[in-house]
């Protein structure tokens, strides 16, 4: 498979890490457990999967604005994905991202791609480079 290029919505350090797709969008808060980093919404068709090392790809997020201290937690704790793909930015949660950086935590890179190429990373090991590149 070819590298795909994808926009940079929060810089981050570059990673890889086992594609994991999500097939519905998901709350952070009470979606996922911060302390393990496991998928705790028992209506969610991925409850129970770590999302921890994982290029994670979102389909969509269910807001709240708790969403981003739960993200920061992940980032704090070693648990957060190894990057974050999302169909469309979600400002709350990015916001995560940004304070984490700002606090000096080592933050996983956030990218936006179009959500019909998640498919091309399913079941792959996936390395995202610092420019956007996912291959």
């Amino acid at each position: 498979m070819s590298a795909m290029l994808a926009e940079i919505l929060v810089p981050g350090r570059p990673a890889s890490g086992p594609a994991l797709a999500l097939s519905a969008p998901i709350s952070f808060w009470g979606g996922v457990d911060p302390k393990t980093g496991h998928i705790a919404d028992v209506r969610h068709p991925e409850h129970g999967l770590s999302i921890a090392g994982s290029v994670l790809f979102l389909p969509g997020t269910i807001g709240s604005s708790s969403a981003s201290a739960v993200l920061m937690e992940l980032v704090h704790s070693g648990r957060a994905p190894a990057a974050l793909v999302l169909h469309e930015p979600d400002a709350i949660l990015l916001l995560g991202l940004i304070v984490a950086r700002e606090m000096g935590w080592e933050t996983p890179l956030a990218l936006r791609l179009d959500r019909s190429r998640f498919g091309t990373f399913a079941g792959r090991h996936v390395t995202v480079e610092a420019d956007g590149s996912l291959s």
